[in-house]
């Protein structure tokens, strides 16, 4: 017989064979998984990193809370969803390393969140037994504005960022999300969308380095991992190739003031006038002006018990009121935009305002650094649009809106620097020839299974009645707004099969080489998920 000092080595076997069967893990209550992960990162680290404070087992106390704390999509929070047998929280690089290397060693897949605002909570949710490395604990930023960059590491947010860079410069920002608690980490390695991307492009259009541990343990820079892979991890997902650490990026201009606007009209407000003339101003206008546009079923103010359509413009221009009102005048009057409509703020405050505090006083930038966000049962779809909707079409796109009651639509515009950048400059590749991109939006409270399945329906309807009108051959998606409608993978022998129905959607004809970098870093497809980009056949 093995003596017994071999235990751990069995242990691994075990776990990698219920892994490997998407066995129910019975023996996880006895935290033998722990006791084996925990054991194998203790030899992997410093005596003083005390890495059992790190790790949290499903019978610790503070594992539920932990888990709770990065899921925002409260659809895959219930007591049914699989949960992790254990989550790691890193403290230091070597942390990461070394949960890596352990993870791979027990065979036991492992996924990476780092904000948990991914739309389909991959990050956090699995089929099959599993680790999560959360990454929040590292979040540090140092920003050097001599140099005009920073370092951000993957687990700070959004708001951090922002609120480092304010610190430091008033005249400095990023162009990245809206949303102040979206995790650095995914954010970034997705493409990155803001509303300076007519003026500075994406996230990964302003990323200058990285650090990311492979599946080796390794940790390495742009110059370590070779330009393949560096491009991989700047649009095209960082998760299904190693774990991002940290961004170095390229920090842009702003204004000491800009300028802040919300305009509505409903139907009888001649909204479609403006929707349809906005698909041809918006994408077109000043490179600094960036109006999103919101549309909403709601009921009718002046028709008692009738459903409406609420068109919102919601923007930001990096300018003052002045230069803002005479080019709406000019190019879109359908708007009918006053100097008393715009607001007139610091960067800083436009990045409070359009996180939901437009409508009353705006808060000091301290806010940035709250990492509290409120959680909603929600589904979100994505398109294209590259020629613009007649009036005669919007029409009966709002008769469908008021027919299915809830879902609404964001219409971001493109133009600007996102057509001068090349499709395959980064994963990224939907540049020139989109006028706007569409997400599909719902959301809900109530936690009803009918209900849910009633509001799925609604954003599957929708999404597909706009197929005439968006892109075709692929059909194109944006990988941030997760959608696994598009499709998933087991990640078994047709991984590669699989893995190009959503590929081909994200990334157009940059998949291939995705494929091949992916194929190159992580043959063994070690990370992984139900959206990942596979390795090529054996």
């Amino acid at each position: 017989m093995k003596p017994l000092a071999s235990l751990p080595t069995l242990f691994a076997l075990l776990l990698f064979i219920l892994a490997s069967l998407h066995l129910p893990p019975s023996w996880a209550a006895s935290d033998s998984a722990y006791d084996t992960f925990l054991r194998c990162l203790t030899n992997r680290t410093q005596p003083s990193d005390h890495v059992s404070d790190i790790v949290y087992s499903q019978a610790n106390s503070s594992f539920a809370s932990v888990l709770v704390s990065y899921i925002r999509n409260r659809r895959f929070n219930s007591s049914s969803a699989r949960k992790p047998l254990v989550i790691v929280t890193p403290t230091r690089e070597p942390h990461v390393q070394a949960a890596v290397l352990c993870s791979k060693e027990l065979g036991v897949h492992l996924k990476i969140r780092s904000g948990g605002h991914d739309y389909e909570g991959i990050s956090y949710v699995s089929d099959d037994a599993f680790f999560i490395l959360d990454m929040f604990n590292l979040r540090s930023i140092d920003v050097d504005v001599q140099g005009e960059t920073a370092w951000v590491q993957a687990g700070a947010t959004l708001g951090e960022l922002y609120y480092r860079i304010w610190e430091k410069s008033k005249v400095h920002g990023f162009p990245a999300g809206v949303c102040q608690t979206v995790g650095v980490g995914g954010h970034l390695s997705g493409g990155g969308y803001g509303n300076m991307l007519r003026k500075y492009g994406l996230s990964v259009d302003n990323i200058l380095d990285a650090r990311m541990v492979d599946v080796e343990g390794r940790i390495l820079d742009r110059k370590a991992m070779g330009e393949d892979l560096f491009w991989a991890i700047i649009g095209g997902g960082g998760a299904s190739f190693g774990v991002v650490l940290a961004y170095q990026i390229k920090l842009v201009p702003v204004p000491e003031k800009v300028t802040v606007f919300r305009v509505e009209k409903t139907l009888d407000q001649q909204a479609t006038d403006l929707v349809y003339k906005w698909q041809s101003v918006a994408p077109s206008t000043d490179h600094g002006l960036f109006m999103r546009l919101l549309l909403q079923p709601v009921t009718s103010k002046t028709q008692k018990g009738q459903k409406t359509i609420r068109a919102s413009v919601v923007a930001l221009f990096l300018g003052n009121s002045d230069q803002l009102v005479a080019i709406t005048d000019k190019e879109l009057p359908e708007m009918g935009l006053k100097k008393e409509n715009c607001t007139e703020l610091s960067w800083i405050q436009s990045v409070l305002w359009w996180d939901g505090f437009d409508s009353g006083s705006i808060p000091a930038p301290e806010t940035l650094l709250s990492r509290v966000d409120s959680t909603n049962f929600l589904k979100r779809k994505s398109d294209y649009v590259q020629t613009p909707i007649s009036k005669a079409n919007l029409e009966l796109l709002w008769k469908k809106m008021i027919e299915l009651g809830k879902v609404g639509f964001v219409f971001n515009p493109y133009g600007g620097r996102m057509s001068e950048i090349p499709a395959s400059a980064t994963p990224f590749p939907h540049r020139a020839g989109n006028l706007f991109k569409i997400q599909y939006s719902i959301n809900w409270s109530e936690d009803d299974p009918e209900l849910e399945k009633n509001y799925l329906e609604q954003a599957r309807s929708l999404h597909s009645f706009m197929t005439p009108f968006v892109s075709k051959k692929p059909r194109s998606a944006y990988l941030n707004y997760r959608d696994l409608d598009i499709g998933t993978s087991t990640n078994g022998k047709n991984s590669y099969e699989e893995g190009r129905v959503y590929g081909v959607s994200y990334f157009n004809d940059n998949f291939e080489r995705l494929v091949k970098v992916k194929t190159a870093a992580d043959p063994t497809n070690f990370f992984r998920n139900e959206q990942s980009i596979p390795p090529l056949p054996k």
